[in-house]
């Protein structure tokens, strides 16, 4: 049993406040889940003490590491975890044939056990990469009841915390369509605090008018947003107009599905007009670009992106590392044609957009002051000198994230210490193979 109380020492704190980083080199006290004291020190004199520090128990020698906030992966497909290794059939010539080939085809095989092995999987990655906050968009059609009750009771025993909702979709006949939608309500109405529930669509091209309108009747009722595709691929828009006669987002707009905590996955194939009407309705775009360029689906201009426009980072179930999604979107930004100091605006931009955002969920969320959670990723990164507000994105960008996690503490417990996961992985790991060797046989005989 883990002692409530942790005495972190020789450590450069990343603290928020006001949109800026203010690193604080310290020892930082935690008791009850919580940063219940600060104490600063002198960075030079501590690399100038050649003494080795005694570790008493229950203290942690950072040795100069930085910490920073949680990272936040704010489009996630837990579902796809089991999928690696898989043999295919069929065209994967464009899109619509991945979606069709693989996607849609592995999401009505799964069960409760491939779901659970799915989520754990899932939990050992995330923590792993320091992303112990997770906006999963999960599918399973024919096994939709108390699916998210599932993936949230077994994240929440990881001490993980983040949003859930069920892919609400047209293409699998009115029965799932109903399923899904009350599967969404029931866990937004029965939440278990760590996990809470955000609407979830598939796509404006595999939802009918009628499920739209009816899940807008529902929406008035629910303290929440919507989390959905949009214009991933082209095939949204031209699938829309010709089924609908309107865009994706007119359609969403009409229905009045878009508010300021609704998650827009992609956002790939829009209009400079239509970035600019989401950033009215102050919903959020979740940047994936490591999935845009597996599925060869393109990368959004970001030149077209109003400055007011909220932007986030996810991986699409792709990977559980969003440190690389950063770095990513940072060397996107520049190669664009951007200056350097524009590109450490943009990242600065994700990042405090991420933080403003998750607020709207868990405004518990930590910005690393006194008295708050404490939840930390401690990096494998001591700076190679004095860390400031000013220099931090340097540090940040070319230093932190191109090194891994250390140690993930989570509400002032250890996830994740030195390298090492807190918990026996062996049992765990067998299990995710059993099901993983289940859903593949099910998959190659279908």
């Amino acid at each position: 049993m883990q002692n409530d109380s942790l005495l972190i020492k020789n450590l450069y704190l990343a603290q928020i406040s006001n949109n800026e980083i203010n690193p604080i080199f310290c020892d930082l006290k935690i008791g009850n889940g919580r940063i219940e004291t600060i104490i600063p020190k002198d960075f030079y004199e501590y690399v100038n003490n050649d003494t080795e520090e005694e570790v008493h128990e229950n203290e942690y020698n950072a040795k100069g590491a930085v910490a920073t906030i949680p990272l936040i992966n704010f489009h996630e497909h837990i579902y796809s975890r089991l999928a690696k290794g898989l043999k295919t059939k069929g065209s994967f010539s464009n899109f619509y044939k991945i979606l069709k080939n693989l996607w849609w085809k592995l999401d009505l095989i799964l069960d409760e056990g491939m779901i659970e092995a799915s989520a754990v999987m899932a939990a050992i990655e995330s923590i792993k990469n320091g992303t112990t906050y997770i906006f999963d968009h999960h599918s399973s059609p024919n096994f939709t009841k108390d699916s998210l009750k599932t993936i949230s009771e077994t994240l929440s025993q990881f001490g993980l915390r983040g949003t859930i909702c069920f892919e609400t979709s047209d293409r699998n006949g009115l029965e799932i369509t109903k399923k899904a939608v009350q599967e969404n309500c029931d866990f937004i109405e029965n939440n278990d605090g760590n996990f809470k529930g955000i609407f979830g669509l598939h796509a404006a091209f595999t939802l009918n008018d009628q499920t739209l309108r009816f899940v807008s009747n529902i929406m008035k009722g629910l303290d929440t947003g919507i989390h959905i595709h949009l214009c991933e691929d082209k095939v949204d828009r031209e699938q829309s107009l010709k089924k609908f006669e309107a865009l994706p987002l007119e359609r969403l707009i009409k229905f009045n599905l878009i508010n300021s905590k609704s998650i827009l996955a992609h956002g790939v194939h829009l209009k400079k007009k239509e970035y600019k009407k989401i950033a009215e309705y102050e919903a959020a775009i979740a940047l994936n670009p490591d999935s845009n360029m597996n599925n060869s689906v393109g990368i959004p201009v970001f030149k077209k992106f109003p400055e007011n426009l909220t932007l986030l980072a996810g991986t699409d179930g792709m990977n559980s590392n969003i440190a690389k999604t950063l770095k990513q979107l940072f060397l996107l930004y520049r190669y664009s044609g951007e200056s350097f100091d524009d590109s450490f605006k943009w990242i600065k931009k994700i990042y405090f957009n991420q933080l403003n955002f998750i607020k709207k969920y868990f405004d518990d969320f930590t910005t690393l002051n006194q008295n708050e959670r404490a939840d930390l990723i401690i990096w494998d990164y001591t700076p190679v000198n004095e860390m400031t507000y000013e220099n931090f994105w340097g540090h940040f960008v070319y230093g932190i994230l191109e090194q891994r996690p250390k140690t993930v503490i989570q509400s002032g417990k250890y996830l994740l210490k030195d390298f090492q996961l807190q918990f026996d992985t062996q049992t765990i790991q067998k299990e995710i193979i059993k099901q993983g060797m289940r859903l593949k046989e099910k998959f190659e005989s279908s």
